[in-house]
């Protein structure tokens, strides 16, 4: 299944005229079938159904998968009306509650309401700037230390599967800095079941609209790999119990959170239960590492096709970092977090491959009333799905909307574009708590690595992916690597 230009049909059209439609009016899209729409279409390629109906000139588009109706909103003022004007008016969509909540229903993600807000707001010191920046030597280090093990490797063994080496090197940065546990050597446990799990709620999958309870291949795969990532999170809250130790990361307040009972007044001082800790951690160890590793891979895999660009990114980080002149590159200076302020090229690199290859690809809300966008009655209880994966390709905002164009983010560019035409973590009160945790870690791993190797093409596009719960390459991303 390869990639889609999702911006195809949308150019020229003039947004105000889109929006005289009369209020009542069923949105356009694609023609279904009797009772079951466009479940087929969908389940055929997710991805090419995401472009049939980014083709539509109107910014809203309507459709029907399974038993929910649908609509795609795709101009950023309707997707910033849902997220951040109209907040209150909208809740996580059922179909992520009900397939995403068999494996962590407790966690920050799927929570709503004041017990959402209560939860948030104790763990946010765990993503403020000073503590996120506190962490950047242990995330260079670990980038550092993958280097060496790439520098050693056997000169036959062949290309690197970066998407698997970064799955590792997220989730042992993840694990030490946020939970203070040294997984290397033993994360695969966690990494083996988390590709497991996001494997089962593929889009294109019959599965991924099954209860869990059906004993499909899938399934059984699923539930097995829940019960391994429980073991692994069980056993690290057990040692951090048992450990006489002061700490000062989120696990330590995890442990120590007063709960809201969902009246907005404290709990009784018992804490969470086992099971919204659990909750807790399996959403953090699951989405924060995944995340963070396909938006390395990604990049790595546009650089590796682009040798002008990646020059570009060497001379930068060797004009920053020095170079090892008098040695090699892996003499070079380890980057850190006030050296990202001058590595703008690298920003810009990351920003293009978050643009063209959004991790989270879609965001889900559901109207708890009839609301009205973009000139259309939507019903209480709709599916609405604002898609990262099209907004970012759309050619009135992106000049040649699917070309790595690093340098397409100037200053200037960034204020011209309309708010929400770009929003890789999502948005509103609800955006992605650990936002800045994941870009300083991306940067701070890329600089790393690219300092000291130069990637050359193995994988090229158009890229086979799948929409899972991120956006997954279909096979491994591979790179052929060079010692600089």
């Amino acid at each position: 299944m390869a990639t889609h230009d999702a911006a195809d049909g949308t150019g020229g059209t003039d947004a105000e005229t889109l929006r005289q439609s009369t209020a009542g009016d069923r949105p356009p899209g694609p023609d279904g079938v009797p009772v079951v729409g466009n479940t087929v279409q969908f389940l055929r390629d997710p991805l090419a159904f995401y472009a049939r109906c980014a083709a539509y000139e109107d910014d809203v588009v309507t459709y029907r998968v399974a038993t929910s109706d649908g609509v795609m909103l795709k101009h950023p003022a309707d997707i910033e009306r849902v997220l951040v004007t109209d907040d209150a008016d909208y809740r996580r969509a059922s179909i992520i509650r009900d397939s995403l909540g068999q494996v962590a229903d407790g966690g920050l993600f799927l929570m709503e309401g004041e017990a959402w807000q209560a939860h948030r707001s104790a763990l946010q010191p765990s993503f403020y700037r000073d503590r996120v920046e506190s962490y950047a030597d242990m995330m260079a280090r670990f980038a550092d230390e993958r280097a060496d093990a790439w520098a050693d490797r056997d000169s036959e063994a062949g290309p690197l599967a970066v998407s698997e080496e970064m799955r590792t090197l997220t989730l042992e940065i993840l694990a030490k800095t946020l939970l203070d546990v040294d997984i290397r050597g033993r994360e695969s446990a966690i990494r083996d079941a988390a590709a497991a799990i996001s494997d089962r709620f593929d889009a294109g999958s019959l599965s991924a609209l099954l209860p869990l309870w059906v004993p499909t291949p899938a399934n059984r795969r699923c539930r097995r790999a829940v019960a391994q990532f429980d073991d692994a999170i069980s056993d690290i809250v057990a040692a951090r119990r048992a450990s006489d130790d002061e700490f000062d990361d989120l696990l330590s307040i995890l442990l120590s959170i007063d709960p809201d009972d969902g009246t907005g007044e404290p709990a009784d001082g018992s804490g969470l239960s086992e099971q919204q800790i659990r909750d807790h951690l399996f959403t953090f160890l699951f989405a924060g590492h995944e995340t963070t590793a396909l938006t390395l891979s990604y990049a790595i895999t546009l650089l590796a096709n682009d040798p002008e660009r990646q020059a570009r990114l060497h001379e930068e980080l060797d004009s920053v970092l020095g170079d090892g002149s008098e040695g090699s590159a892996a003499d070079a200076e380890r980057p850190g977090a006030a050296d990202l302020f001058e590595l703008d090229y690298l920003d810009r690199v990351v920003d293009e491959a978050l643009r063209l290859y959004p991790p989270a690809y879609t965001v889900f809300r559901e109207p708890t009333r009839d609301v009205e966008l973009g000139g259309y009655r939507i019903p209480e209880g709709s599916t609405i799905s604002m898609p990262q994966w099209v907004v970012h390709r759309d050619d009135r905002w992106y000049d040649d909307p699917d070309a790595f164009r690093p340098e397409r983010w100037t200053d200037a560019f960034r204020e011209s574009l309309p708010e929400y035409a770009y929003y890789p973590f999502g948005g509103g009160p609800r955006h992605c708590i650990g936002m800045r945790f994941a870009l300083m870690e991306a940067k701070l791993v890329l600089a790393t690595l690219a300092g000291r190797f130069a990637f050359e093409s193995v994988t090229e596009p158009p890229l086979d992916l799948s929409m899972q719960i991120t956006l997954q390459p279909q096979e491994p991303l591979e790179v052929t690597l060079r010692e600089r």
